[in-house]
């Protein structure tokens, strides 16, 4: 019985990226949906607003590249 078992303690964070994401998702179909002309435009928009990031990251090295 000389054998301890140590625990390890893992803290999370809040998740503060999470509600930035989702607000960033709301707006961004909101957005779209309101732009599209047609229902395959606003399904398209649905697609687009869930990757909203990866466009934002993509212009912003386009705009900083020159």
């Amino acid at each position: 019985m000389g054998d301890t078992m140590q625990r390890q303690r893992v803290i999370r964070s809040a998740g503060g990226g999470d509600a930035v994401y989702g607000l960033g998702l709301i707006g961004a179909l909101a957005y779209y949906i309101s732009q599209a002309s047609g229902f395959a435009e606003g399904v398209i928009g649905m697609l687009k607003a869930f990757v909203w990031p990866a466009f934002m990251v993509y212009d912003l090295f386009r705009f900083i590249s020159g």
